[in-house]
């Protein structure tokens, strides 16, 4: 089974990287904006809804940045490989959603449901290491390097 994830990557004027801190199943993870395809959806109208909804920003897709080419196992479901896509986003409507200066600021509800928080890490910051997922983390590298 497949779980196709998708992605945006955006960058600020002050060369800040967009990410989002999300309290999942019990776990804390550093991640892009983003989630899953759903049926009947394409990546690029994914990478948009999920925007919407998750920080309620209209973005558009600038260009594809990376789409996972080695086996990645889910971390929710040994029977599943996920493939992500990457695209470079940037915002059309004006930004309104909260950020934070520091991870994971945000109070876990007691019934324990997910949670997640935007934050913006600075070029200097950013890196493999400030993001959770395999995946998330080859990507890091390459907007590093590209960008």
């Amino acid at each position: 089974m497949f779980n196709v994830r998708v992605y945006g990557i955006m960058l600020n004027e002050q060369k800040q990287v967009l990410v989002t801190d999300e309290y999942i199943r019990g776990d804390y993870y550093t991640k892009f904006p983003g989630g899953g395809l759903e049926f009947g959806e394409g990546t690029l109208q994914c990478v948009v809804r999920e925007f919407q909804e998750e920080l309620g920003l209209d973005v558009e897709v600038l260009e594809h940045i990376y789409t996972t080419d080695f086996f990645q196992l889910s971390a929710f479901d040994d029977g599943t490989q996920i493939i992500s896509i990457y695209y470079l986003v940037r915002p059309l409507s004006e930004l309104t959603f909260h950020t934070s200066d520091k991870p994971f600021d945000f109070v876990i509800p007691e019934d324990k449901t997910d949670v997640e928080a935007a934050r913006w890490i600075s070029w200097e910051e950013f890196s493999a290491g400030a993001v959770t997922l395999p995946i998330d983390k080859v990507v890091a590298d390459l907007v590093k390097l590209r960008y």
